[in-house]
């Protein structure tokens, strides 16, 4: 269920965020830049998670300025996440798994910032300026933060168990 106020959203984050760095303390950097499925590997799905914070970000604060919000992402509709994910993957390619680990503690770091910095009528008062949906500020920064953090983390599970049953 999504967090409907700012105590929530701030306590869900930093639930999910630190579930998420607890596994990423047992990662090392070979098994992370393993390719995998899709041509992806763990540092690639924790370089886009920092990503979508950093792209939620600049929607809030495109909106506020009354500038053109481009969901996700200015020459790109929903139905091409697939191509904006290989596309951002791409543009990724040279951050090295420290790096991606750094990314993303900064960006939450800019996250608890804008929830903190917030108030409960800014983030659940109404529909995020330039949305054109009624999505609060609140419940698209929970998409962006906790909601990809819950699932990098099955996503790491799910590697990490894949690995022992191959050496097993």
């Amino acid at each position: 269920m999504a967090a409907t106020n700012k105590k929530d959203l701030a306590g869900i984050s930093r639930k999910e965020y630190e579930k998420l760095r607890s596994l990423l303390t047992r990662i090392e950097a070979a098994a992370a830049l393993e390719k995998r499925d899709e041509d992806t590997s763990i540092k690639d799905v924790i370089a886009h998670r920092a990503h979508w914070v950093d792209l939620f970000l600049g929607w809030y604060a495109d909106g506020l300025a009354g500038t053109p919000v481009f969901f996700p992402a200015e020459g790109y509709k929903w139905n091409d996440l697939k191509r904006y994910n290989a596309d951002v993957r791409a543009r990724q390619s040279d951050l090295d798994w420290p790096g991606a680990i750094a990314l993303l503690d900064v960006n939450f770091g800019k996250f608890c910032d804008f929830i903190d910095g917030h108030s409960e009528q800014e983030l659940y008062g109404g529909p995020m300026k330039g949305a054109r949906n009624a999505w609060t500020p609140g419940r698209w920064a929970e998409a962006a933060g906790p909601s990809h953090f819950r699932s990098a983390s099955k996503y790491i599970r799910s590697c990490l168990r894949s690995d022992r049953a191959e050496n097993s």
